[in-house]
């Protein structure tokens, strides 16, 4: 739909790469994607008639020049994502958020998370026949937070692999239920095996949140 617009308001075949791929359904609150063109453009200009031809559930922030080489996948050096469930049935969250009846240990849930922090192995958190040349990623954010009648997981890393946060959400609301214990979990990460964790929660619950890149990609202004 992007490259469609763009390709109709620039001319010419236009492609873009965005910063990666998620789950079908899954919100974005932030998200970067780059293409090549060989002439000069009005990026305000452009933001707005994109807006003008793309659906509702899709709009242009900014567009700013960045470095010839700079590349929205493999330059960026972190990524963000919220989990959210509310726990009161709420018509007005309905594919927004996870809505999960029943208590939890959100004190269990955060020393889960905790327990996912540094750089591990997190095979058995992604979707098997992915393609990939490891299963590494460096967590540096992974806590749980409760507002209200509503609970939120947030995670940062470096690099996510597929289905990885749903499955990460859904094996500590089995611990936070007491199906799944601490030391389950332990197992679960050496295992390396994903039918040794706990199933993926809806993908409508997730947000991607930030994108972070190394400011020198940047021709003026980070955005």
């Amino acid at each position: 739909m992007l490259n469609k617009a763009l390709s109709l308001k620039i001319g010419g075949n236009i492609e873009t790469i965005g910063s990666g791929r998620t789950d079908k359904g899954v919100h974005a609150l932030q998200q970067f994607a780059h293409f090549d063109i060989y002439k000069g453009i009005n990026e305000e200009h452009l933001a707005f008639q994109l807006n003008r031809v793309l659906p509702n559930d899709i709009v242009i922030k900014r567009i700013f020049e960045v470095n010839p080489e700079a590349h929205a996948r493999f330059d960026a050096v972190s990524r963000s994502y919220q989990y959210k469930i509310n726990r009161l049935k709420n018509p007005f969250l309905i594919d927004t958020s996870y809505y999960r009846r029943g208590d939890l240990d959100l004190s269990l849930m955060n020393q889960a998370a905790g327990l996912l922090m540094g750089t591990q192995d997190f095979e058995s958190f992604s979707k098997v026949k992915t393609d990939v040349n490891h299963f590494r990623c460096t967590i540096t954010r992974s806590e749980w937070i409760e507002e209200d009648d509503k609970i939120y997981y947030y995670v940062t890393a470096d690099r996510f692999l597929r289905g990885m946060v749903r499955t990460l959400v859904g094996t500590m609301l089995d611990i936070g239920t007491g199906k799944t214990s601490l030391e389950d979990l332990k197992s679960i990460i050496a295992s390396l095996d994903r039918q040794k964790a706990g199933r993926a929660v809806p993908a409508h619950g997730l947000y991607l949140t930030e994108v972070k890149y190394p400011s020198d990609i940047f021709i003026n202004e980070r955005p």
